[in-house]
């Protein structure tokens, strides 16, 4: 059931600076017909192991700021050999040594097994933060390959993806396999119900 103030409307506001993230975004989300403006409000990000918690910290802040429907996308690769890490840390570590340093973290290892994991968190009045999970199972490349997308793109390559890295996929390609796509449609799914049972 829809809170009677929750505001159904054709526009969700997506924080991001990432232009290159909002470009994915918008694309899965046309298609149910749900328009998204990238929304740049730089958010304070909380220092935690779930990125669920991290996405949903950041959705109540921006939200108090600006009063709009809106979603926030957090996310991290999760490699095996590794208990996980970087995990809620991918930012932070893509940033310090980039994926010339996971690769040289990871050589040697038999093991290059790795996921990427996703959690978009909308917003709006009247309503409690929802969160949304996506995963993307997969392995990380030998060397990084591709020019696509951005992190850690280059050096992960999603089963089912016949040996590309994201980073040689298009925008299109990787909206099949990626784990921010996946969170996004079951955002988007779940959207467009409200808009139904709104009328």
């Amino acid at each position: 059931m829809v809170n009677k103030h929750f505001p159904i409307g054709k526009v969700i506001f997506f924080v991001t600076g990432n232009i290159h993230k909002f470009n994915e975004a918008r694309r899965i989300l046309a298609e149910y017909a749900i328009a998204a403006a990238m929304l740049r409000i730089k958010t304070t990000e909380i220092q935690d192991d779930d990125i669920e918690n991290i996405a949903r910290a950041s959705a109540l802040e921006v939200f108090k700021r600006s009063n709009l429907p809106l979603i926030v996308e957090d996310a991290g690769l999760f490699i095996r050999a590794f208990n996980g890490f970087p995990g809620a840390y991918s930012s932070y570590v893509f940033r310090t040594i980039g994926n010339r340093g996971i690769l040289k973290l990871i050589e040697g290892h038999k093991d290059r097994i790795a996921q990427f994991h996703s959690t978009v968190a909308f917003c709006a009045s009247g309503l409690s933060p929802m969160c949304f999970q996506g995963i993307s199972e997969g392995e990380i490349a030998e060397e990084a390959r591709g020019y696509s997308g951005f992190g850690f793109d280059p050096i992960f390559k999603p089963f089912g993806g016949g040996g590309k890295t994201f980073g040689e996929m298009s925008v299109g390609e990787k909206n099949i396999f990626s784990h921010r796509s996946r969170a996004l449609r079951k955002f988007a799914e779940w959207y467009r119900s409200c808009v139904k049972q709104s009328f």
